[in-house]
């Protein structure tokens, strides 16, 4: 399988829906001493067990839907391959999507799918299309979540992500990363 560069599923992509530049703390107490914006509106969000997909749709009081903003082989940053501990230039599948309530862009997702997981059962991973990756990760016994960090987001332009939470997914003798990244709209909406 050769890789291929990743593809935009969206034409306009909008660059508030973009994720800026992350730094990564293992606790919301650690986040917290550098921005108490964790401690604000956001923190249920940030600390949301289980599938955070089932919490948003929770909050919906009409629907919920996944757009696949882009996705396809590419490499992770430097950062995320360590993270994974994966060589810093080794592709990737690479799925970037927005988790939408109520027709609203509420979270951005972020998945690196190292090779290895993309064996066998893990082929699936490549099918997802709009269906929430969190319906197959929790569905399946193979997959067990590790701890959650927070992040710390530099947004360049108003609307971006400030706040973040990520965690591995072991199984399969390897593991993946999901990023989700709060847009404002998300834990502003209940303030109002």
């Amino acid at each position: 399988m050769r890789p291929a560069s990743m593809q935009s599923r969206v034409s306009d992509i909008d660059s508030r829906l973009t994720i800026p530049p992350t730094d990564w703390y293992q606790s919301l107490t650690a986040a917290g001493l550098r921005n108490p914006a964790v401690h604000g509106p956001a923190r249920h969000w940030l600390q949301v067990e289980g599938s955070f997909t089932r919490a948003l749709q929770k909050q919906c009081s009409r629907s919920f839907h996944v757009e696949v903003r882009r996705e396809g082989f590419a490499t992770p940053t430097q950062e995320e391959a360590r993270h994974l501990d994966i060589p810093h230039r080794q592709y990737a599948w690479i799925r970037e999507v927005s988790l939408c309530g109520d027709n609203q862009p509420w979270v951005l997702a972020r998945t690196i799918i190292p090779l290895d997981c993309l064996e066998g059962e893990g082929r699936r991973l490549l099918h997802l299309g709009n269906r929430p990756l969190g319906a197959y990760l929790f569905t399946s016994p193979h997959w067990q979540r590790g701890p959650l960090e927070t992040g710390l987001c530099k947004p360049g332009i108003p609307g971006q992500p400030e706040l973040a939470r990520r965690s591995l997914f072991s199984g399969h003798n390897s593991s993946l990363l999901v990023g989700e990244y709060l847009l404002p709209a998300l834990f502003q909406r209940n303030m109002l």
